[in-house]
């Protein structure tokens, strides 16, 4: 799927890590929302409220998913699932651009 038909956005940006991370949200008829943005180079940590999807569109990145000693190379396309409430580990060497899925 190349587009989301039938969707609202929310404005104001999601900004993190002093704008290295940008998304914004965009919500769908049934209330569900997922997060469209972009990563630049950097080493990031984030935790989850909820079990999240993260799909890569482009890019070069590392993950270290909770609980994982070894990283998970993800070069051009790629995805992954982190747990609720969990914390994770980003090292991106390239831009990335991402949806984020919340479940």
């Amino acid at each position: 799927m190349s587009q989301f038909d039938n969707v609202s956005v929310v404005k104001k940006a999601n900004v993190y890590f002093e704008g290295k991370v940008t998304s914004r949200v965009i919500v769908f008829p049934d209330g569900t929302k997922k997060t469209l943005g972009i990563m630049l180079p950097g080493e990031y940590e984030f935790g989850t409220d909820t079990v999240e999807i993260m799909e890569i569109l482009a890019g070069d990145l590392k993950v270290q998913l909770p609980g994982q000693s070894e990283w998970i190379h993800i070069q051009g396309e790629g995805e992954f699932k982190v747990g609720a409430n969990e914390k994770f580990k980003l090292q991106v060497k390239e831009v990335a651009d991402y949806i984020c899925s919340y479940l």
